[in-house]
Formats: C-alpha cells, structure tokens, sequence
C-alpha cells in the first residue's frame, strides 16, 4: 500500500518564536485554575514541526472530553532549551509535557529527578533499545519518551541539477552521489562550476552531519572534554570551511535568508533527515523541483530527534504521562510522519505499510518511507557520545564556523577562539 503525503502549508516556523515562548511562559506546569467540571488543561511545549497539528491532537481530546490541550512551540531546539533550563531550575512555568532536543538531553539528565518518571510496563519494548536506554537515568527511571530520529538522506533541487547536467532521476542521483564526503564536495565543484550557484546551505549545516558520524567527537565517555585535543575536530572544522568557501550559500539555518532560499534555489542540495521533509514542505509550498535521494555522505548519519518529558513541577503529572504515551505510541507517530517526515523510534511502526508505502508528492511523489528506513538500518546502532557538555561545546562550534562564513574572522581566528571557549568549560 502507498501513503500519500500531501504538503502542509504552514506559517514560516520563525515567525513564532516569541509567541511560543511567551505563552509556553504562561503556562505555569499545568496550572488550571478556573477549569470547570473536571476539565483539565494540559499544554505541551515542543519547538519547529513534531507533526503534532490541530487535528492529531483533536484526536485526543475527543478520545478524552475532560481534556484541553494547549500547544506552545518555538522556533528552534536552543529557544525551547534556553526556556525549558531556566523554567526548570526555577521550579515553576514549564509545560506538562515539554519536548526535548537529542543534542541537549545530556544535559537534562543531570536533573532527571526534577522530571516524572515515565516507566511503565505498557511501553516496554516501544523504542529502539538505544533511544530508551538514553532517557533512563542512573536509578532505572525513564524520564523521556522517544519520539523521532533523524537519519539521513540528501535533498536535492532536481531543476537545478538539470540545468547543471547532471542525473535528475533519484535512483541515478544515489549512485552518482555514493561515497564519501570528499565525492559530495567533488560532485558540488562540479555544481558549482558550471552554474556559478551554491551546492549547499551553510558550513554549519554540512559540519552536523560530519561530525555526527564520530563516536567519540567532543568527550570522551566518562565526560572528559576532547575537543580541542581530538585531531578528527579541527580537522573536520577545517575541511567544511575551507569546502566551503566556494560550495556553501553561507545561510544560516533558520535565518529568514535560509528560509527564503528554500524556494528561490539559492542552494542545490542539503543534509536532510526526515523531520526537515515538513521544513522544506511546509515553507516553499509553490515550489517545484525537490526530491530526496537514498544515499548519505559516509554511509550514514543521524541528526536529531527527540523526546517527550514530563516535568515534576506539573499539577497533572499522571495525565500528561498518559498523553505523552498517547502521542509517542506508533499510531500517533506514523501520523506525525506523514504530517512532517518525523521518523518515528517506535519499532512497530517499521513494519506498518502506512510507514514502508509512504510517499511524499511534495517531493515528486518519493517513496520516503522506503527511503528513510533504509537510511536508518545504514546509522550505526551505538550512537555518538554526547555527554553534559555537548550542547555548549557544538554551539561554540557552530558560531565559530558562522564567524567564518560572515567573514568576520579567518579559519585559524575562529579556529584559535573556539579553543579558548571551550578551555573554558574546565
């Protein structure tokens, strides 16, 4: 059976940022004061597109009458972050169900005992063994419920490819694209010598899914920093920069440019995990020509994904865990995919045909669930390490790469910089 997945045409995600914070600020954990006749209110907070719409969550509210939900989302993972740490130390503003970001739960884990425990025999065997065990805290509470991971495809303009000559058909694009990423660079200078045009978004953007691919990059597993000292860093920081320089549009992701850039073909290709197809989709719905090949620099790679948590502080703690289970079982999680390519964790959704059928029109009719799945099978099973100082480290290194590309600084300034940043973690 073939799924159809329709694009969804939705409001530029940057342009809510302060909205979603600022109502996520209100929310105060669930506070319901006022609801009448056993109504409650629940809000969730998640951040750029978890295919959570309207109607999906009508379907919960209509499976229970006394419930109410609130949405709140941020733009990005670091707005979400920076509210969900500051709330969280406070003791009071988070939302009954807030949304995790894989690259931060690291750091959240130091304070699992501010969050409820989720355990449950209902949910055992859910998830990917790997996804679970990285949301149970020392003691055997799981603290997260996993919603999707990111594995990895390339998104590519097919018209542009054409008016540079080279393969447009998806199949033809994977084999000529296979290898590793020196052949994704070599194939971008050809790109880019006979059109003149960029090959892909930003340095950042290209570093992510590179440095994703080492198990150790920035600590070691006992959380010892490497950073400055792993020879396989500032390598990787200098190869993309200085590819980059003649391969990068120099957009940073969700700038209102990169935005912009998605429909006007600023750049010809792209590191696309499943949760970017609703990216993509959803801000250049009038746009003709995106596809997405079943290949990976490298052989594989995962960037993102997430969880959902259930702070300690809410005032309905049971009835946002029966909702966050609600929303991660593998029913819920298909349609999420089908509403933005979030790839779902749960292992009985890759068997279900609405999941191997699925086909994307936006993306000429792409058997993205055939592709994404053979994208997941190709990441390895034991993810990178990524201790309590990732987040802050990767950060630093991403405004260092973004220095360059601003020309506010060369490769070794920014290089010599980030250094002392992050020396100065400790």
């Amino acid at each position: 059976m073939r799924t159809t997945l329709r694009a969804r045409t939705a409001l530029g995600i940057a342009t809510i940022t302060g909205v979603a914070l600022i109502a996520s600020g209100c929310a105060s954990g669930g506070d319901n004061t006022g609801d009448e006749g056993g109504e409650i209110t629940l809000t969730i907070a998640s951040f750029n597109d978890f295919g959570y719409t309207d109607e999906l969550l009508a379907e919960y509210t209509a499976e229970n009458p006394n419930v109410k939900i609130v949405h709140n989302r941020a733009a990005t993972s670091n707005d979400a972050r920076a509210n969900f740490f500051q709330k969280l130390g406070a003791g009071s503003g988070l939302a009954d169900v807030e949304a995790i970001e894989v690259d931060w739960l690291p750091e959240m884990m130091q304070y699992s005992n501010k969050l409820y425990d989720l355990s449950d025999p209902a949910v055992d065997g859910r998830w990917l063994d790997w996804k679970a065990a990285a949301a149970t805290d020392a003691d055997g509470r799981l603290v997260g419920y996993g919603t999707d991971i990111g594995p990895e495809a390339i998104c590519y303009r097919s018209d542009l490819f054409a008016e540079a000559g080279l393969p447009t058909d998806r199949a033809e694009v994977a084999a000529y694209l296979e290898g590793d990423w020196d052949r994704y660079f070599e194939v971008g200078h050809e790109y880019v010598a006979k059109t003149g045009k960029a090959w892909y978004d930003s340095a950042g953007a290209t570093y992510q899914g590179m440095s994703n691919q080492f198990s150790n990059f920035y600590e070691k597993n006992d959380g010892t920093i490497i950073a400055t000292e792993n020879a396989d860093v500032e390598k990787t920081f200098r190869t993309v920069l200085e590819e980059s320089a003649d391969l990068s549009a120099k957009l940073g992701q969700w700038s209102d440019d990169w935005f912009g850039a998605l429909s006007t073909g600023g750049y010809a290709t792209m590191l696309c995990p499943g949760w970017m197809l609703g990216v993509i989709s959803g801000n250049a719905a009038d746009t003709t020509g995106w596809d997405i090949a079943d290949v990976f620099p490298g052989g594989g790679g995962n960037w993102g994904g997430s969880y959902l948590t259930v702070p300690a502080q809410g005032k309905h703690t049971e009835e946002a865990k029966k909702f966050a289970a609600w929303l991660t079982a593998p029913e819920q999680q298909i349609k999420a995919f089908q509403n933005a390519g979030t790839f779902p964790s749960q292992v009985a959704a890759y068997d279900d045909s609405a999941l191997t059928g699925a086909v994307n029109e936006y993306f000429n009719n792409a058997p993205v669930g055939e592709i994404l799945i053979n994208r997941a099978n190709a990441v390895d099973p034991t993810p990178p390490f990524k201790g309590p100082n990732y987040f802050k480290i990767n950060d630093a290194a991403q405004q260092a790469l973004t220095r360059v590309e601003e020309g506010q600084q060369s490769i070794d300034e920014s290089w010599a910089q980030f250094v002392s940043e992050v020396e100065a973690l400790g």
